[in-house]
């Protein structure tokens, strides 16, 4: 199937693939993000053992597929774009799909580690460790969740009326979607591998 695709022809700085706003809003969530873990290694000075034991309490097997799911998931986003520049909409179709799975993926599999966590008691108020991971995860959780949303409005797009489909809003949707990439890469070494 083939059809135009919408798209601006201004390439400066004030428009970044994405957008400045979504840049803006990157750059936002990524401090927030950093502050956070710069406040968790902060406190762990003052509790090295309980941080240590507490990190020794998760599955970094589950963090490290999770990892997978979410970068295999930003590969197939970037092949999505790629593609539609080309005005190739079945494969941007079935790469957004992809990428989608990998979404859906990571928050089933988050959904196990969280229901094994509330199951050990290791719920939010346990300790300090256990009120940054909830935190830090489930905010993130919500991005992932907010990321699918938004996917899956780019997707009904792409199948109900394609011409109407505008490149600027694909590239801010995988630009928000390499976000969450993005910050799960800052959260599962800190929280699953360092303490």
């Amino acid at each position: 199937m083939s059809t135009v695709i919408q798209q601006h022809n201004s390439k400066n700085i004030l428009y970044p693939p994405g957008g400045i706003l979504m840049w803006i809003i990157i750059y936002l969530e990524l401090l927030t993000f950093g502050a956070v873990l710069v406040a968790m290694v902060w406190y762990s000075k003052d509790e090295p053992e309980l941080f240590h034991q507490s990190r020794l309490q998760l599955n970094t097997t589950f963090g490290a597929i999770n990892t997978l799911f979410l970068l295999i998931s930003g590969f197939f986003m970037a092949l999505t774009v790629v593609n539609l520049k080309v005005n190739n909409i079945a494969k941007s179709k079935l790469y957004l799909k992809l990428t989608m799975l990998g979404g859906l993926l990571f928050l089933g599999l988050k959904t196990v580690e969280y229901l094994d966590k509330i199951d050990a008691g290791l719920t939010m108020g346990y300790n300090t460790f256990y009120s940054f991971y909830w935190m830090l995860t489930l905010f993130h959780v919500i991005h992932v969740l907010v990321g699918l949303v938004i996917l899956a409005s780019v997707l009904r797009t792409m199948v109900k009326n394609p011409k109407k489909l505008i490149l600027e809003d694909v590239e801010a949707s995988a630009t928000f979607w390499h976000m969450c990439d993005i910050i799960w890469l800052l959260l599962f070494p800190v929280i699953y591998l360092i303490f």
